[in-house]
């Protein structure tokens, strides 16, 4: 696959996903200044164990989306270092069928397989 479109499905899929941090970080932010607004008591409220699901929710796909954005910052400095598609553990090619599915991807399915 050409670089250069490889830079640009990467980045594509950077803003997507710059673009899903902003929107959790929005809701969470709309959770912690409702709780903050109604005085929730999670103990006691009814309602507060939904709202600590929700607030934890979406905690864990914040921390899931930056991780995704760090990988995909990884992937570019590989991409421009030359070592893009290459198994980080063994320097064999990570088959194209795995990168089409995962872009990200440092090792070959044979190492991934061995973690």
């Amino acid at each position: 696959m050409d670089p250069s479109s490889l830079a640009d499905q990467l980045n594509a899929e950077r803003e997507k996903t710059l673009e899903r941090i902003a929107a959790l970080a929005h809701d969470r932010e709309g959770v912690i200044e409702s709780c903050v607004s109604t005085g929730v008591d999670d103990e006691h409220d009814p309602e507060g164990a939904t709202i600590a699901f929700e607030r934890a929710q979406i905690e864990a796909l914040l921390d899931q989306s930056r991780r995704h954005l760090s990988d995909l910052d990884r992937a570019l400095r590989r991409l421009d270092e030359g070592a893009y598609g290459r198994c980080e553990v063994c320097g064999a090619p990570i088959a194209a069928e795995r990168l089409a599915a995962r872009p990200t991807a440092l090792t070959c399915i044979a190492c991934a397989s061995r973690r």
